[in-house]
């Protein structure tokens, strides 16, 4: 989760009729898997959102024992990080900046994909990337 936003993402599950199926019952897990194949980061997650859903406005100090601080903390400002939640006055709300932005960059990646030009230099737009083939990282306990 510290490295960036990893999606758990089946498009499959979101298209025409599995996404209308979706909309009929709402839950929390259905955002959580979204995000998350671990089941246990789901449960997590969804326990912070709802949270901060249930009590308007969440402090961290406000958060159960039942987990620590910088669990709660983690899983709280991965929902800043997305855009779901803000928290600009030392409490999580409830925000909705993720919709607009995916939205947004479902609209530039289907523009691009339509009138991009598909000849971009890749190596000169990441100088800065590994390039080469990286070496194996398993060790032999035989050697």
């Amino acid at each position: 989760m510290s490295k960036g936003i990893e999606l758990a993402f089946n498009y499959f599950d979101w298209e025409g009729p599995a996404a209308k199926e979706k909309m009929k019952q709402l839950t929390v897990k259905e955002i959580a898997n979204f995000f998350f194949d671990n089941e246990t980061q789901a449960y997590r997650f969804s326990r912070a959102l709802l949270l901060v859903k249930q009590k308007g406005a969440l402090r961290l100090r406000d958060c159960p024992e039942d987990l620590p601080t910088a669990t709660w903390k983690r899983y709280l400002d991965f929902g800043v990080q997305l855009g779901m939640l803000s928290n600009e006055t030392g409490k999580y709300v409830m925000a909705n900046r993720f919709t607009p932005a995916l939205k947004n960059f479902a609209d530039y990646y289907a523009k691009w994909e339509r009138e991009g030009t598909g000849n971009e230099a890749v190596e000169e737009i990441f100088p800065n990337a590994k390039k080469e083939k990286e070496k194996s990282r398993r060790t032999s306990i035989l050697k």
